[in-house]
């Protein structure tokens, strides 16, 4: 049997998905890629075959005659390939779904209940990345995002995940330093962490400390999570979200001085980018889990 050089079947992937859809982008989507990785397959193919297959214009891209000769026998191929029994083992039938979250969040309240959605549905990959609020760094291939952003600005009232409360945090040890805490203007004396993420003024007017200035001194603290870390070593006062320190508060590594909250201007919300029945069924699981905590946060305070 003679030797032929095969293209790859990542090309013929990206020339069925292209010649479907119509155009470098959906199909980027469709395939979990970038247009510029399925427009150099597709010239590679072409480049393989010497034959140009898709021509590039303004309402998008459209075979040529050599393409509608060649599109419907790749499909056949590919859905020879599909068909093998090997091909369609319950590993690779599996949905892929990538979720990209802030990091506080990702770690404190998403990452340990994760083991409840894969039981739940074990028939979904999940891949889990992480972004920067305040730079807006997201994961543009992201299917499903969770944003940290007001309301109606960022995401909408449907998406918010979490309505949060904020209350001063700090460590036993940091108290410790200083005479008891009696009133609000007694947190004064201390340390307060701050970050641009979560100012104090909302507490503060709320306990009566309208003249109060910001913090400026100490680290500039661009992450909630770094906040809670900085309070729990005793380096100052976070003004932390009750849902992310629940379990700093409930072992006594941080300590609730005051009973006043304040509802957080900012909220959690889920964006959804790329709808499909893995995305559907974690959207769902994930608003429900993020009740619960809601929930138990609000008996809490």
């Amino acid at each position: 049997m003679a030797r032929t050089r095969l293209p790859s079947l990542d090309a013929l992937l990206a020339f069925e998905a292209c010649a479907r859809l119509g155009s470098f982008e959906a199909a980027a989507q469709e395939l979990a890629l970038t247009a510029s990785a399925i427009a150099k397959r597709l010239a590679g193919l072409e480049e393989r075959l010497a034959q140009e297959l898709l021509t590039r214009g303004a309402k998008g891209l459209a075979l040529t005659p050599a393409g509608h000769e060649y599109l419907p026998q790749v499909r056949q191929a590919l859905a020879l390939l599909q068909a093998m029994p090997l091909h369609r083992r319950a590993s690779q039938q599996r949905e892929r779904l990538r979720v990209t979250s802030t990091p506080t969040f990702a770690r404190q309240l998403l990452v340990p209940a994760l083991p409840g959605f894969t039981a739940a549905h074990p028939h979904v990959e999940l891949e889990l990345t992480l972004s920067v609020p305040l730079l807006a760094e997201g994961d543009a291939g992201a299917d499903v995002e969770v944003r940290h952003g007001a309301v109606p600005d960022d995401i909408a009232p449907a998406q918010v995940l979490l309505r949060d409360r904020l209350t001063p945090l700090a460590s036993p040890a940091l108290l410790a330093r200083f005479a008891p805490l009696h009133t609000p203007s007694d947190l004064l004396a201390l340390p307060l962490l701050r970050t641009p993420l979560q100012p104090w003024a909302t507490w503060l007017r709320a306990a009566g400390l309208t003249d109060t200035p910001e913090p400026d001194d100490g680290p500039r603290l661009v992450d909630l999570g770094l906040t809670l870390a900085a309070a729990l070593v005793g380096q100052g006062v976070a003004l932390a979200r009750l849902s992310l320190a629940r379990h700093e508060l409930a072992e006594g590594r941080l300590v609730q001085p005051f009973a006043l909250t304040v509802p957080a201007e900012r909220h959690y919300g889920l964006v959804m980018h790329r709808p499909s029945p893995a995305a559907a069924a974690f959207a769902a699981w994930l608003h429900g889990h993020c009740r619960a905590l809601q929930e138990n946060s609000s008996a809490v305070a």
